[in-house]
C-alpha cells in the first residue's frame, strides 16, 4: 500500500511540475501514423520552420510515430529572424545545417555559403564559426521595371539566368528570393502565364521521383508550378523537373500574397 501511495505522490509531483509549461502556452503533440511536420504545423497554425526550430529538427522530413513535439506559442511562431542589420557570427551547434541557420537569420543558403566561402552546403561541422552577412545585402534587390502588358497589380517575375524570383506590385519590387528552376533536360517554360490553381499541399510524381505533400503549390501552366521545397536547399541553381522550387518560407509568403489570375513572367 505504501508503494502505491508513493507512486501516486510521484505522479502528482510530475503533473505539478508539468503545469507551468502549459500555463505559458506550451502544447505537446504526439506524432500519429500518417502525419508529417507540415500537416502538424498547419493544424496548430504555426509555420513548419517555427515548429522545426522549437524541437531542434534539422530535417523537416523526418518525424516518427510517437515522437513528442513542442508546439510553440503564437508569439514564438511569429518572431522574426534573429539577424540584425549588422550581421554577426554564429557557432554551429550539433544537429544544425546550413539551410536551418540561414532561415534563422533571414538569409538564403546561397548567401550564407558565399559569405563563408563554403562550396558544399552539406559540409559544415559543430563548433564551426560562420560569418552572418548583413541581411540587407543577402540578395541583390531587383530594380524597378515596367510591368509586362501594362500590368498594374501584383505579378511575379522569374529570371532563369539569375535563378531569382521577384514579386512586383506594378513596377515596384516587394520581395526577392533565390529559386531553383528546371535542369537542361527538363527546362522551365518561358513566357507569360497566369496562376490557375492553388493548393496548400499536393503530391507530385514523375519518372524517378515521388514527393508527398509538396507545400504551397501554385500552378501556372499545365503541370508546372511555383512551390515550396523540403528535399533540397541548393537554391540559386537549376534543380527541378521544370517547376520553380522556392524555399518553403518564401513559398508560404508568395502563396498568401498571390492569387488565381496573378501573372507569372518567366524569361532569361
Amino acid at each position: 500500500m505504501r508503494r502505491i501511495w508513493a507512486l501516486i505522490a510521484v505522479l502528482v509531483l510530475v503533473l505539478t511540475w508539468a503545469q507551468p509549461a502549459l500555463a505559458q502556452g506550451t502544447i505537446i503533440h504526439t506524432v500519429q501514423p500518417g502525419e508529417n511536420l507540415y500537416r502538424i504545423a498547419l493544424r496548430y497554425g504555426v509555420t513548419m520552420d517555427a515548429l522545426a526550430a522549437a524541437n531542434g529538427l534539422s530535417n523537416v522530413n523526418h518525424v516518427y510515430v510517437g515522437q513528442r513535439l513542442i508546439i510553440p506559442t503564437a508569439a514564438a511562431a511569429t518572431t522574426g529572424p534573429a539577424a540584425t542589420a549588422g550581421g554577426g557570427v554564429h557557432v554551429v551547434q550539433p544537429g544544425e545545417n546550413l539551410y536551418r541557420i540561414a532561415l534563422r537569420y533571414g538569409l538564403t543558403t546561397h548567401a550564407l555559403a558565399a559569405a563563408n566561402s563554403i562550396s558544399n552546403p552539406n559540409a559544415i561541422y559543430a563548433g564551426q564559426r560562420l560569418t552572418i552577412p548583413d541581411v540587407s545585402g543577402a540578395i541583390p534587390p531587383a530594380p524597378p521595371v515596367t510591368a509586362p502588358g501594362g500590368e498594374t497589380g501584383r505579378w511575379i517575375d522569374v529570371n532563369l539566368s539569375t535563378q531569382q524570383l521577384t514579386a512586383y506590385e506594378g513596377s515596384t519590387p516587394v520581395r526577392t528570393t533565390l529559386v531553383s528552376t528546371g535542369l537542361p533536360a527538363t527546362p522551365t517554360p518561358t513566357g507569360q502565364y497566369r496562376i490557375y490553381a492553388r493548393y496548400l499541399a499536393a503530391d507530385m510524381s514523375g519518372p524517378g521521383y515521388y514527393l508527398p505533400d509538396v507545400p504551397y503549390v501554385m500552378y501556372f501552366y499545365s503541370g508546372y508550378s511555383l512551390h515550396g521545397t523540403y528535399w533540397h536547399s541548393n537554391f540559386g541553381h537549376p534543380m527541378s523537373h521544370g517547376c520553380v522550387n522556392l524555399p518553403t518560407q518564401e513559398a508560404e509568403w508568395l502563396y498568401s500574397w498571390a492569387s488565381v489570375g496573378t501573372l507569372v513572367n518567366i524569361h532569361y
